[in-house]
C-alpha cells in the first residue's frame, strides 16, 4: 500500500479540520491587482529547482525533493501571511489544497492504481512499427480515458516492448508529447481545462468537431516522424531482436481484465460529479466542499481499492509497479501549487494585474486575436496549472460559452488547444509527463532533464505549433 501518499492526503485534508469552526466566517483572498511578480518568484525557484539540483545536486535532491518543495510553498505562505494577514494565507492554502491539490491527486493515484493493475502479457517487439501502433493507439484512447489513464495503460508496455534496445529516450519523450497531451484534446474526458469547459456550457462534442484536423494533423506529422527517427536508431542498433522465448513464454493477451471496469467507473465519476451538483456540503473556512465532488473523490478511493483487492499482487511485480512515481508527483505538486497562487491571482486580475500587457494582446480593436490566444494560454499552460489557465483565457474572451463556440469558434478552438497541446513543452505542464519521466527512470531509462526535455519540444513542437497557427489561427 501506498502508506506516504494515503499519509500525504490525509494529512493536508486534516489540517483543515481546526477551521471548520469557522465555516459560517468570511475570508479574504489575495488582491490578485496589487500583486507585483516579485511574489511570483517562489513558483520560479520551484520551477528552477526542478530543473537545476537533479543535476547540479543529484545526491541531495533524490533524498530532499520533498523538502524543498514544501519550502517553496511556505515561501509564499508565510509573507502572505505577514502582508496580508494568517487568515488570508490559511484562506489560500485551504482552498489550494481542498479544491485543487486534493482532487488532483486523488485522480492521479486511482488512475494510477488502476491502470497499474492491467498486465498485457507475453512479449510485443519493440520495432518502428509496433512502437507506433503504441503509440497511435494511446493518442485516441486518451480522450475517452483522460491523457492521464492513458498513459499510465500503456507506458509500462511500451517500456517492456523496448526493454532490449539501446536507443529508448525517444520512444518515451514522443509518448508525453501525444498520448499524456495532444491526444487528450477530442473530449471533456480528455483533459481538465475542456472539461471545464464543459461544465461551463461548451458543448461535449464541439471540442472533437473543432480540434478533430488540428489535432488528427499534428498527431500525424508525429507518428510519421517518430517512425523514422525509431527506424533510423533501430537500423543503427542492428535491428536488434530480445531474447528468444521460452516454451513457457505467456502467450500475448491482457491481465488484470477487471480494472476496465474500474477505469470505466473513474471516467464515469468524473463525468457525473461535472452533470450533476449536489450543492455544499460543508464550509471549511470560506472554502466550499460540494456534496458530489467529495462523493467523487471517494468514488475515486474505491475504485483504486477495488484495484488492490481483485489484482493479484504478482501481476503488478510483473508489470513493473512501485508506488515511487505517484510519491514523487504528490511531493514535487505540493509545493507547485502553493507556489504558483500568487501567479494565477494575478493573472486572474486580468488588465488591471501586474501581467495586464500580456492580457492585452489576445485583442485588438476590440476583436480577438487568436494567434496570441493560443500561444498564451499554452506558454502559461506549460509551467501553471492549465485548467485555471484556460479558464482566465476563457473569461477573457468574454465566457459565454454560446457566444464563444458559434460566433468565436475560433477563439475558443484556439485556447483549447493551446491549454491541452502545449501541456507537452515542459515535464511540469501536465502530471502525467511527471509521472511517464519517473516510470521511465525507475526501469532504467536515463531521461532527459528538465532542459533537455525542453530540447526537444522547442525543437520538434515549437515548430508544429507554428505551422498549427499559421493554417488555423491567423
Amino acid at each position: 500500500m501506498p502508506k506516504h501518499v494515503i499519509a500525504f492526503i490525509a494529512l493536508c485534508t486534516a489540517l483543515s479540520l481546526p477551521c471548520i469552526a469557522f465555516a459560517s466566517g468570511g475570508h479574504a483572498s489575495i488582491p490578485g491587482a496589487e500583486l507585483s511578480v516579485v511574489w511570483a518568484v517562489p513558483f520560479a525557484c520551484m520551477l528552477l529547482s526542478i530543473a537545476i539540483m537533479p543535476l547540479t545536486l543529484p545526491h541531495f535532491w533524490e533524498e530532499h525533493f520533498g523538502k524543498v518543495a514544501v519550502f517553496w510553498g511556505l515561501a509564499f505562505l508565510i509573507p502572505c501571511a505577514l502582508v496580508y494577514g494568517f487568515s488570508t494565507a490559511l484562506y489560500e492554502f485551504l482552498h489550494i489544497i481542498l479544491t485543487d491539490y486534493v482532487p488532483f491527486l486523488v485522480l492521479l493515484f486511482s488512475l494510477f492504481t488502476v491502470a497499474g493493475g492491467i498486465r498485457l502479457k507475453g512479449t510485443l517487439v519493440g520495432t518502428p512499427g509496433v512502437n507506433t501502433g503504441l503509440l497511435a493507439v494511446g493518442t485516441l484512447l486518451a480522450s475517452w480515458m483522460g491523457t492521464t489513464g492513458a498513459a499510465m495503460l500503456l507506458i509500462r508496455p511500451l517500456l517492456r516492448a523496448n526493454a532490449h534496445r539501446k536507443y529508448r529516450v525517444h520512444s518515451v519523450v514522443f509518448f508525453i508529447f501525444l498520448v499524456a497531451n495532444i491526444g487528450g484534446s477530442l473530449t471533456p474526458l480528455g483533459d481538465p481545462p475542456l472539461f471545464l469547459g464543459f461544465l461551463r456550457g461548451v458543448d461535449f462534442f464541439w471540442t472533437a468537431s473543432n480540434l478533430l484536423v488540428k489535432t488528427g494533423l499534428l498527431a500525424a506529422i508525429l507518428l510519421v516522424l517518430f517512425y523514422g527517427i525509431d527506424s533510423v536508431l533501430f537500423r543503427k542498433e542492428g535491428s536488434p531482436r530480445p531474447p528468444a522465448a521460452s516454451d513457457t513464454a505467456e502467450k500475448l493477451g491482457i491481465e488484470g481484465k477487471i480494472n476496465f471496469l474500474f477505469l470505466l467507473g473513474i471516467v464515469a465519476a468524473v463525468l457525473l460529479s461535472g452533470l450533476f451538483p449536489l450543492g455544499e456540503l460543508v464550509s471549511v473556512f470560506g472554502v466550499s466542499i460540494e456534496a458530489q465532488n467529495l462523493l467523487r473523490d471517494l468514488s475515486l478511493l474505491c475504485m483504486a481499492g477495488l484495484s488492490l483487492k481483485f489484482t493479484a499482487r504478482r501481476s503488478r511485480e510483473l508489470n513493473g509497479f512501485t508506488w515511487g512515481p505517484i510519491e514523487e508527483v504528490a511531493k514535487l505538486f505540493f509545493g507547485i501549487f502553493l507556489s504558483m497562487i500568487p501567479a494565477i491571482a494575478i493573472l486572474r486580475a486580468g488588465t488591471d494585474g501586474a501581467l495586464a500587457s500580456l492580457i492585452r494582446m489576445v485583442s485588438h480593436d476590440g476583436q480577438p486575436v487568436n494567434a496570441m490566444y493560443f500561444w498564451l494560454t499554452g506558454l502559461l499552460s506549460s509551467f501553471l496549472d492549465n485548467a485555471p489557465t484556460y479558464l482566465v483565457f476563457f473569461n477573457t474572451a468574454g465566457g459565454d460559452a454560446q457566444h464563444l463556440m458559434y460566433d468565436l469558434p475560433a477563439t475558443l478552438a484556439a485556447i483549447s488547444a493551446g491549454a491541452v497541446f502545449m501541456g507537452a513543452n515542459t515535464y511540469i505542464g501536465k502530471a502525467p509527463n511527471f509521472m511517464v519521466r519517473s516510470i521511465a527512470e525507475s526501469q532504467g531509462v536515463r531521461m532527459p532533464s528538465f532542459f533537455g526535455y525542453m530540447a526537444w519540444s522547442v525543437g520538434i513542437l515549437v515548430p508544429l505549433f507554428a505551422l498549427l497557427t499559421w493554417l488555423f489561427f491567423i
